[in-house]
C-alpha cells in the first residue's frame, strides 16, 4: 500500500473518525517525548499527556466544556527549541508536541486537515529517524531507501491497520475508543520502533 493510499483513506474518512486516529497516531509518538525529556531534563510529559487525554475525552463527549486554550498554554512551554539541544531526539520531541498542538487546534477550528497533517508528521519523524539511521551507517539517505526501510514500511502499515480499525469501529464510544488505543499501542513501541 502506498503512502499516497493511505492519506487519501484518512482524508475519505468523517470529522470524528480522522479526530480519533489522530489520537491514536499521537499515542505512539509522545512516548518519544518523554524518553527526550527524560534524557534532556527539560520539558513535563504528564503536561502533554493531560493534554492528549482531554482531546480524547472532547473526541468522546463533544458537548464538554474543555478549554483547549489552557491546554495549549500549558503544552507550548515545554517545546523543545532546536537550538537548546545538541541531540537527535529534540526533533521527536517537537514533533510529538507539534502534532498535539495541531490536534488540539483541529478539535478547536473543527480542521479536518489538521488530523491529515498529524499522520504525515508522524510519517515525517520516521524518515528523520531512517535518515539518522542510515547516515550512522555510513549509506547515502535516498527516498528509496528510506521508504524500503523495515521502520517505514512498518509505520505504513501500521498506519493502514489504524485506518482499518477506525473504518471498521461504528459510533465512536467509549468502549471502542479504548480499542484502538490499545490497537495503537498494542505492538509496545513508539512510531520509530522504541520499546515503551
Amino acid at each position: 500500500m502506498t503512502k499516497a493510499n493511505n492519506f487519501q483513506r484518512i482524508r475519505e474518512l468523517n470529522y470524528l473518525q480522522q479526530a480519533v486516529l489522530a489520537a491514536a497516531i499521537i499515542e505512539r509518538m509522545l512516548p518519544n517525548y518523554g524518553l527526550f525529556s527524560e534524557a534532556a531534563q527539560f520539558g513535563d510529559e504528564s503536561a502533554l499527556r493531560n493534554a492528549l487525554n482531554v482531546c480524547w475525552e472532547k473526541i468522546l463527549l463533544p458537548k464538554s466544556k474543555i478549554s483547549f486554550e489552557k491546554q495549549i498554554e500549558k503544552v507550548e512551554p515545554n517545546v523543545p527549541e532546536l537550538s537548546q539541544f545538541d541531540m537527535f531526539g529534540t526533533y521527536l520531541a517537537i514533533d510529538a508536541a507539534t502534532a498535539l498542538l495541531g490536534l488540539m487546534n483541529g478539535l478547536m477550528t473543527k480542521d479536518e486537515q489538521e488530523f491529515v497533517s498529524i499522520a504525515k508528521i508522524s510519517q515525517a519523524t520516521v524518515a528523520r529517524y531512517v535518515e539518522f539511521l542510515l547516515e550512522n551507517e555510513d549509506i547515502e539517505p535516498d527516498n528509496k531507501a528510506v521508504r524500503e526501510h523495515p521502520l517505514m514500511q512498518y509505520e505504513i502499515e501500521v498506519l493502514s491497520e489504524l485506518i482499518d480499525f477506525v473504518e471498521n469501529m461504528g459510533r465512536i464510544e467509549a468502549d471502542n475508543v479504548k480499542a484502538l488505543k490499545q490497537q495503537a499501542l498494542a505492538d509496545g513501541q513508539t512510531n520509530i520502533g522504541i520499546a515503551i
